[in-house]
């Protein structure tokens, strides 16, 4: 039997999807392009992600910008995604190669489940997550880098956990908050004065809104909300009934208030 017949075997009992694809098609995956040298500054960024837990579990939210230089290449932007029943998935960094990597790791779990008839731990998807983005490592070194947030309930100990990441698959958890992108710096320090433990659902919801809020306040690179054009920013929560993304009407409602008391506030000052 020769080595590539070999690898194929294996590949195909794998029951990561990921390996499959190495084996079989490794041009197909995100992170095997060849890209112009000159890539780093003519393609989209996405930022700014924010997440952090809350009594039922954890939340994630996404403003809706990216940009290309100094020049908003998109306002309508996701960059939050469910991953599966359980988790959910944001990213920052180099726009094209990230959702591709999001696209990857939702399959690569949904693969892992029909192979294995049981989902991957949420401990386990965290560190596969982390396999793939040291997979891009050579594009991160060219400046293509993805930056990616991960957030899911725990189904073993019944509670909602964090992980960031750095460019070469390094994992950390968080245990409260965090945010990643170019506007994180301003992002953070609101979630620092506004988080809580034990924060409701509801409140939880409008304290991201307000951290995103804060960060497209002082950079330039991500998007705040929109009326005008009734954009806002993705969120979803994740508890023990699953992902849920939160509808636009209450996001509205949300960055309506926050609009309306700064408004007043600016007024009053």
């Amino acid at each position: 039997m020769n080595d590539f017949l070999a690898e194929r075997i294996v590949a195909a009992a794998s029951s990561s999807f990921t390996e499959h694809l190495a084996a079989a098609r490794p041009d197909l995956l995100p992170f095997n392009r060849s890209l112009p040298a000159n890539a780093s500054t003519a393609t989209p960024h996405a930022t700014t992600i924010v997440a952090m837990s809350f009594a039922g579990g954890v939340i994630m939210a996404g403003d809706r910008r990216a940009t290309m230089g100094n020049v908003i290449a998109s306002r309508h932007i996701e960059k939050v995604f469910p991953a599966d029943r359980y988790s959910v998935l944001g990213i920052a960094g180099s726009a094209g190669i990230a959702i591709d990597v999001a696209r990857l790791f939702q399959v690569e779990l949904e693969h892992y489940e029909k192979i294995e008839g049981m989902l991957l731990s949420l401990e386990g998807k965290a560190t596969r997550l982390g396999a793939m983005i040291r997979g891009n490592l050579p594009l991160a070194l060219q400046g293509l880098a993805v930056v990616p947030l991960f957030a899911g309930f725990d189904l073993e100990s019944g509670v909602g956990r964090l992980f960031s990441y750095d460019v070469t698959g390094g994992r950390y958890e968080e245990l409260e908050h965090h945010s990643v992108g170019s506007g994180s710096v301003f992002a953070r320090g609101a979630l620092k004065k506004l988080w809580r433990p034990g924060l409701a659902e509801a409140d939880a919801v409008r304290t991201v809104v307000e951290a995103l809020y804060d960060a497209a306040d002082d950079d330039s690179a991500t998007g705040g909300p929109d009326p005008i054009r009734q954009l806002w920013p993705v969120v979803y929560t994740v508890t023990r009934a699953g992902a849920r993304r939160v509808p636009e009407h209450e996001l509205a409602s949300v960055a309506g208030e926050l609009i309306a008391a700064r408004s007043t506030a600016g007024r009053e000052a």
